[in-house]
């Protein structure tokens, strides 16, 4: 390397470049200096940075041309890699990184401007906000009013999952032609969109003309092109958009199939801009993975406002809507549906719709009860324990999580010396419903044990509580909400932790005798003594 400087430097001079103006740093800079210099170039014009060779502007650049390259993203939260990994660094997420080509616009392209045609916003006080009245549209149906906070806000973005089959485009087909009817009734000239992207229109209409709809100011589009699908939006102004589904549409600038990370984030992105700056409310269905979660990236979820979740088992017919995330309301309540053959029905009085078919004298069996946001509900937990006669005893349960159930055996055994490892135990919440709170777990383990000792509990006794480890029954949130719900369906007898027992109004509950409870011990030699 010093004698090629060496070299240089001489061969620099000869042509009248003074030596102390030679700087040479990399090989690939003295061959390009060297070269220049040979034709009495001056050196102050020649600059040479990081490049080892000349760069040559293509005629393309510039003009709002993409060029593409291939790379490796997330197709959980769609990050980006320059290579394959097993387990995806910014969700924690195994085996989603695929190989994907990503499409890159120049900045002045079409794909990437388009939020610089709308004006700049100013920074205003927070009160000299002015809210209006009626800042929330109600649709006319209690439940799906009840898990918005309320009714739409102006402007909100809505991500609706759930399984294929479960009536996602059911619903919300009922909701559009209830809001569109409501619109004509007050005399108002507002109309709802319902973009379709999986069916045609005369698919629609024979699900329709099934489901009873026949609104006039309703607007069926089937479209899947974006572009298309704002134009209109922005034509019609309509009071309330359906997207149906957001994996069928597609961006032609982006060069992806419709469904991919890069398609859905994109056309989503427009979707919600569109609606945050018109105000105008968009709901967007959206398929889901085998795992329960929103097909596309992460993002998806954050540039909604809302994400609701329909769920319930298609041999069934309920339906919940369960709140994941809202800006503007709580997430804890939910929205109950029984499927009719003439479409979806919301059930007013769930605690009665949910114990009809409650067997009154059946081992296993005991009431509690749960509160879902604002709304109690009273629930059948059944339990069927037998013998193990095939290798190892089988752990099921439905409505509540297998590591729960094995935690309930795990204290059953420890804290009561109850022998059920030999046992077959299966754990069921009538109705299909899923409930997360710890209220249930003392319900629960008291059926466990009805049905291993063939001991019924009292038709008219609720039991509720959150049992810890060592076999304390914990205090539970809101039990006067709980206990009222009870009275009202004639129950009279409620088993409640004892740390309840000083917020319990007794003019509330004259009906209802009270029986506290400090342990599980305690609890199950109430209720079903050996």
């Amino acid at each position: 390397m010093l004698k090629t400087k060496t070299k240089i430097k001489t061969r620099l001079q000869r042509y009248g470049i003074p030596k102390t103006k030679i700087q040479i740093k990399r090989s690939g800079a003295l061959k390009a200096k060297a070269r220049l210099a040979s034709h009495k170039i001056p050196k102050t014009k020649i600059k040479l940075k990081k490049s080892r060779t000349l760069k040559t502007h293509s005629p393309l650049e510039g003009s709002g041309h993409q060029k593409s390259k291939s790379g490796f993203v997330c197709k959980s939260c769609g990050a980006r890699f320059d290579r394959w990994k097993g387990k995806c660094s910014h969700c924690d997420q195994w085996n989603t990184i695929i190989v994907k080509a990503a499409v890159e616009a120049d900045t002045k392209g079409k794909n990437r401007n388009w939020a610089e045609s709308t004006e700049m916003a100013e920074a205003v006080y927070l009160a000299e906000i002015v809210l209006g009245d009626g800042l929330r549209l109600n649709t006319g149906i209690k439940e799906f009013d009840r898990v918005l906070g309320g009714g739409i806000v102006p402007g909100v973005t809505v991500m609706f999952g759930g399984d294929p089959g479960i009536g996602k485009s059911t619903l919300l087909l009922q909701v559009v032609d209830r809001l569109a009817e409501l619109q004509l009734k007050g005399k108002g000239k507002g109309k709802c969109l319902y973009v379709t992207g999986e069916e045609s229109a005369q698919q629609v209409k024979i699900r329709a003309e099934r489901l009873g709809i026949k609104a006039k100011n309703l607007l069926i589009f089937p479209e899947t092109d974006v572009n298309a699908i704002l134009a209109l939006i922005k034509k019609t102004r309509p009071i309330l958009t359906v997207i149906d589904s957001i994996q069928t549409l597609y961006l032609t600038g982006i060069d992806s199939a419709p469904g991919s990370v890069s398609q859905v984030r994109e056309s989503a992105a427009r979707l919600v801009h569109l609606a945050k700056s018109e105000k105008l409310p968009l709901f967007l269905i959206g398929h889901v993975t085998k795992e329960g979660n929103l097909a596309g990236p992460m993002t998806l979820e954050h540039m909604v406002d809302v994400v609701l979740y329909f769920e319930g088992d298609l041999r069934r017919q309920y339906r919940l809507i369960r709140v994941v995330k809202n800006r503007f309301g709580s997430t804890q309540e939910i929205g109950i549906f029984e499927m009719r053959e003439g479409g979806l029905v919301e059930v007013d009085d769930a605690s009665k719709a949910f114990l009809e078919d409650h067997f009154t004298h059946s081992p296993g069996s005991v009431i509690t009860a749960s509160l879902e946001g604002s709304r109690p509900l009273l629930l059948e937990v059944q339990a069927l324990v037998s013998p193990a006669n095939f290798g190892t005893p089988q752990r099921q349960c439905l409505g509540i999580e297998h590591n729960r159930l094995a935690l309930l055996i795990a204290i059953l055994e420890k804290r009561l010396g109850v022998a059920i490892s030999a046992q077959d135990v299966f754990l069921n919440v009538a109705g299909g419903i899923r409930i997360v709170e710890p209220s249930i777990e003392l319900a629960a383990a008291v059926a466990v044990v009805s049905s291993f000792r063939e001991l019924t509990v009292a038709s008219d006794t609720i039991v509720l509580g959150e049992l810890g480890l060592s076999g304390e029954v914990r205090a539970v949130s809101q039990i006067e909400p709980r206990l009222a719900e009870a009275a009202r369906l004639g129950f009279k007898k409620a088993v409640i932790p004892q740390g309840n027992v000083s917020t319990v109004k007794r003019i509330a509950h004259e009906t209802m005798k009270i029986l506290p409870v400090k342990t599980l011990v305690e609890a199950i030699e109430l209720l079903v003594p050996a």
